[in-house]
This record gives structure tokens, C-alpha cells and sequence, in this order.
């Protein structure tokens, strides 16, 4: 496997399949665990097609498997930037990092996708429940 990230908040791997592997750590891991797979599912019950796929995951050690979504992007415009998070707005849901460093291009389908949700939100399902601690979010909500 080929490392690609390894911080206090996960280890990224890319498998030689191509999928991705991420164990979440540090603070809040769980419930930042929690948070992405329920955003992942909620996207693809929303078909959206340009996020990761759900392939594995394993609630006791807070790692799960993804599809991979290319390469990062180094380089855009503002305002493509701020279209691509608009677009996936348009499937409810509201990323809370959305900047470039987010954002990946996956060559096979020619298309950018968005990636990382630990700290996403679902802003069209009424019985979506964050799984943080209120001052948490409202950190989040500052940040933004």
C-alpha cells in the first residue's frame, strides 16, 4: 500500500487495488467515523456520482475502504471551486471544509469529485443528527 496521508486524524492509504483505506484517530475519531459513513450512504442512496463509494467498513477500529477518486487537484479557479461544492449542496449536503485541497480528479470518468466528510453535514433530511458535541459544531460553524 502507498501512504498518502498520515496525521493525529487518520492514516490514508491507497491499496494496489486502488481503494482507499482510512483509519480514523484522535479527536472526536469516532464520531468523525461515525459522520462519513453516513454521509457516504446518503450520497449514494442520492446517487450522486462524483464521492467516494462506501466498499468496507469496521466500527470497532474506525477504519473503512473506499473507491478511489484520482488525484489531487493543484490548481482552479475560485469560482469552479465554489461550483463543485454548490453542486454537491445540491444533493443536500454541506461540506465543511470546501476548499481545493478537497477536490480530486478522477481521469477514467473525466471528472472532479469531492472528497473527506468527516465533519460534513446533511442539510435535507430532517432526522439527520450530527453525532458531535454542540460546541463542536459551533467551532465548525466559526470556521466556515
Amino acid at each position: 500500500m502507498h501512504e498518502i496521508k498520515d496525521t493525529q486524524r487518520a492514516l490514508v492509504r491507497i491499496g494496489y487495488d486502488g481503494r482507499v483505506h482510512k483509519t480514523f484517530r484522535g479527536p472526536y475519531a469516532a464520531e468523525r467515523f461515525k459522520n462519513e459513513v453516513q454521509i457516504l450512504k446518503y450520497l449514494e442512496k442520492k446517487k450522486c456520482e462524483f464521492v467516494p463509494r462506501l466498499l468496507e467498513m469496521d466500527e470497532e477500529n474506525l477504519y473503512m475502504v473506499t473507491t478511489n477518486c484520482g488525484g489531487r487537484v493543484e490548481i482552479m479557479g475560485e469560482g469552479r471551486v465554489k461550483e463543485i461544492f454548490a453542486e454537491l449542496e445540491s444533493y443536500g449536503v454541506r461540506h465543511d471544509d470546501p476548499f481545493l485541497r478537497n477536490i480530486t480528479y478522477l481521469t477514467s470518468d473525466g471528472r472532479f469529485c469531492v472528497i473527506d466528510f468527516e465533519f460534513a453535514c446533511i442539510t435535507d433530511d430532517p432526522g439527520y443528527v450530527s453525532p458531535f458535541p454542540k460546541e463542536l459544531l459551533e467551532k465548525l460553524d466559526n470556521k466556515v
